[in-house]
């Protein structure tokens, strides 16, 4: 696993990703119900209705997202430990194995499609990341960019070859 990831690692990215969880679900967990509050109060105290409802429920939609990241990130760890790779394939079985053993308790069939959900999901998540690191990615030089350019000049700019001219910048 001498490749770069991008993340911490393992046993730091599980607490890591354990407190990123929590606050996200605090945050939008704060939004929701601060709204639901709002508008399940009597008229005259939506604003002690909101603020009550917020304080009750936020902290526990943060807890929830962060038993659901702190798994998510065992399991994302324990495979690529067990593959010795950092690929997708990671996620997308994590997720698959989180959302079967969250709902483990409901039984087998619940489990199961739990897993099935969580696996597509992650999948999507995934194939939406490679989708979008391919659409942002320069394109690849053509044959006529490297045949203009002279591999014998010194480099101008940090990297292995000289810089490829853009079409719009030629003459």
């Amino acid at each position: 696993m001498a490749e770069f990831s991008g993340r911490e690692p393992c046993p730091y990215r599980i607490l890591d990703d354990v407190g990123g969880a929590y606050a996200m679900g605090a945050c939008g967990g704060s939004i929701w119900h601060f709204v639901k509050g709002w508008r399940n109060s009597p008229s005259g105290s939506s604003m002690r209705g909101a603020v009550e409802q917020l304080a009750t429920r936020a902290p526990v939609v943060g807890g929830n997202f962060a038993v659901w990241g702190g798994l998510f990130a065992v399991f994302d760890c324990t495979f690529s430990a067990l593959r010795q790779k950092e690929d997708p394939w990671n996620s997308i079985i994590a997720g698959a194995a989180t959302g079967g053993l969250l709902a483990a308790r409901a039984g087998p069939k619940a489990a199961g499609k739990n897993a099935l959900v969580g696996g597509v999901l992650l999948a999507l998540i995934e194939g939406l990341g490679i989708l979008i690191t391919k659409l942002m990615a320069p394109p690849l030089p053509s044959k006529d960019d490297l045949k203009h350019s002279d591999p014998t000049l010194p480099p101008t700019q940090p990297g292995l070859s000289p810089p490829i001219p853009f079409p719009s910048m030629r003459e």
